[in-house]
């Protein structure tokens, strides 16, 4: 059996955060991932002949703790492609236009959709000040935007324009996530669709974590599927699939919600903790790459909500050919292998466009994520967020999914990681732990 100070479970971007600050802490840490690689829902690979990122991809200046990571390891922003064409298809019918036309159609539904951001969140790094925010924390964003009796083409693509944003069916999305994510850009819509889709990293998410990880004397175990975790009042003993044990004084689990409860841990999490572990995240949809033939004009496509592929916009465009990133509601809907049927997707949004080649990875279908970026179902930041930070013991949890500000990006793991090491230090450093409380009914 090895020992430590601290175990990390994890090595995602909270993992990785987590284990760089406790280990530069002077804190012996040891980093265990299930996976053959770091950097969990973000995977930069060799795909299409590029380097495509299969997962989360996109940062901004206006997400504090990502933006300061990359500044930290002197790694630039990368400005994503201008658009100059813009197509969207409303209840069958096509149309076609300038990417400006496109969010001006956007822009008056939005403002009345997240003009209360800032009332219900005037500070958005601490979501819960606000006892009003339990009002709407029960409203789907579908009956959100339906209350705003819109004109019907421009209900549709609204509608449309969050189904992309989730990753997932509005009729199961929290409207307090919307709200959210508009009130940690200053209430500015478009300044939080700038965030989710206009700087990447130089280099990739790849570069970015590996730089956390080099900047961290924590030791690295791939390859180490967790199977249970005991904790007692001297310590807290993992034991992996194959046998393998490790112990020590603290532990942070930094998965995403919807594997929690596939590790037996005892004491058993909280009921509130398993409970939402087991409800899981309203991401659960697909993004695909796709080679088509020809250097196509620079364009962004919306198709139906209800669609295997509601959004495509041209990455990359090279001599002879063009790489699309395309996104769906639902990851059962898309084969992330199947050409033919990427050409029937694509046929029903951009028609005459010849597929070559498709790539991607169904992050619902991986046993190691069961989603994709972490979007809240209705009723989890003001029943589950608080009890899921709530450290039990001698474990604490991290991720993008538990983060205070941006979750769903990789903003967010980095600040739960960071809030998470923090808490396991104190605790390290006061020699002892908070004792194991009662589980936190959920009501």
């Amino acid at each position: 059996m090895e020992t430590s100070d601290v175990i990390v479970i994890g090595a995602g971007f909270a993992g990785l955060t987590a284990a760089r600050e406790l280990s530069r802490s002077g804190y012996t840490t040891m980093l265990l991932e299930a996976k053959d690689r770091i950097a969990g829902r973000t995977h930069l690979a060799e795909r299409l002949s590029r380097n495509l990122e299969l997962g989360g991809t996109w940062v901004h200046w206006t997400q504090p703790y990502v933006w300061a990571e990359m500044g930290r390891y002197g790694i630039k922003a990368l400005p994503g492609p201008e658009f100059t064409k813009a197509l969207w298809t409303v209840d069958g019918q096509r149309h076609e236009g300038t990417a400006e036309s496109l969010m001006e159609l956007l822009d008056g539904p939005n403002r009345l959709l997240l003009a209360d951001s800032r009332r219900y969140f005037p500070m958005p790094w601490s979501p819960l000040d606000n006892p009003d925010v339990a009002d709407i924390d029960g409203l789907t964003l579908s009956e959100a935007i339906e209350r705003l009796e819109l004109p019907d083409d421009q209900r549709r693509l609204l509608r449309s324009f969050w189904t992309l944003n989730f990753n997932g069916r509005l009729d199961q999305a929290a409207y307090t996530q919307a709200l959210r994510w508009c009130a940690v850009a200053s209430g500015d819509w478009q300044l939080m669709f700038e965030a989710c889709a206009s700087f990447k990293i130089d280099g990739g998410t790849r570069r970015l974590a590996e730089a956390i990880l080099v900047d961290s004397t924590a030791e690295l175990r791939l390859n180490q599927r967790v199977a249970s975790i005991d904790q007692d009042g001297q310590q807290v003993l993992v034991t992996t699939e194959a046998g393998k044990q490790y112990a020590a004084r603290q532990l942070i689990l930094a998965l995403p919600l919807s594997v929690l409860n596939d590790i037996d841990i005892q004491p058993a999490l909280s009921p509130g903790k398993r409970e939402a572990a087991a409800r899981g995240q309203a991401g659960r949809g697909a993004k695909l790459w796709v080679k088509v033939d020809g250097r196509q004009e620079r364009f962004v496509a919306f198709g139906p909500e209800s669609a295997a592929l509601n959004f495509v916009q041209a990455e990359y465009i090279d001599h002879d050919t063009t790489t699309l990133v395309c996104f769906g509601p639902d990851a059962g809907a898309v084969d992330v292998q199947d050409v033919a049927a990427a050409q029937a997707h694509l046929d029903a949004i951009v028609p005459g466009l010849t597929v070559l080649d498709v790539a991607g990875h169904d992050w619902v279908a991986d046993e190691h994520a069961r989603s994709t970026w972490p979007m809240h179902y209705t009723g989890y930041l003001t029943r589950y967020l608080a009890e899921l930070q709530r450290s039990e013991g001698r474990i604490r949890l991290a991720g993008s999914d538990f983060a205070n500000g941006w979750g769903g990006f990789i903003d967010g793991a980095i600040e739960s990681g960071l809030d998470a090491a923090r808490h396991a230090a104190s605790a390290l450093g006061n020699g002892a732990t908070s004792p194991l409380q009662a589980p936190a009914s959920v009501g």
